[in-house]
């Protein structure tokens, strides 16, 4: 940790935010030890771990969309997996998407933004592929859809929300519904359950025991 710089003007230190900082944290860390504390939300973990193993192994793909924040979290999830981890190995079939922006900007302006991830599963997913959907609301149309379209193809479904799952729940084989109302603290643990589904996925490919 770095302290003050002289090339700043000198900070005092507030009370106020402080606590924001601490409560913050404290809000973290208390989801973290809901999970951790939860033996089925530990099976739960196991189980979309090992649907993603299989899944690779069988040669199938893994599709990731989300909005936003958890559009990023989505990407680089993918990235995770389609680069590396941990380990130095053969890269895994994964892909966000949201990252062709000429699709996605076409496809919004010609048909409709709820459209963007169903119409690219339609294009490129096949039955077997697993798709990853991330949405603290749970309520987002275009995951929706692309949940919706998934169960048709016969596709995987594996959700990624918050407390409540909104309406993502009956078009989820698995769904994380993340103890919390809070948008940040919701994609902070998306995250952390994200990395380590990663490091299982990657750890039971590569390196079974």
């Amino acid at each position: 940790m770095t302290g003050q710089s002289g090339r700043y003007p000198y900070f005092w230190p507030s009370l106020r935010m402080e606590h924001q900082i601490r409560q913050a944290i404290a809000d973290s860390l208390l989801i973290r030890q809901q999970i951790l504390d939860s033996e089925d939300w530990l099976t739960l973990i196991q189980q979309v771990a090992h649907v993603w193993v299989v899944a690779f192994k069988a040669g199938h793909r893994l599709w990731f969309c989300g909005n936003g924040g958890s559009a990023a979290d989505a990407q680089h999830l993918a990235a995770e997996l389609s680069g590396r981890y941990y380990l130095d190995r053969e890269p895994l079939p994964a892909e966000a998407l949201h990252v062709n922006t000429s699709y996605l900007t076409a496809v919004a302006n010609d048909y409709h933004f709820d459209e963007v991830y169903a119409r690219l599963l339609r294009g490129a997913a096949r039955e077997g592929d697993v798709l990853v959907a991330l949405s603290t609301s749970g309520h987002s149309p275009n995951i929706l859809k692309a949940l919706a379209e998934a169960r048709r193809m016969k596709m995987i479904t594996v959700g990624f929300s918050g407390q409540s799952g909104g309406k993502m729940g009956p078009l989820c084989d698995f769904l994380l519904r993340v103890p919390s109302s809070d948008t940040p603290r919701i994609q902070e643990t998306h995250m952390l359950l994200g990395h380590i589904l990663c490091e299982i996925t990657e750890q039971r490919i590569f390196r079974p025991a």
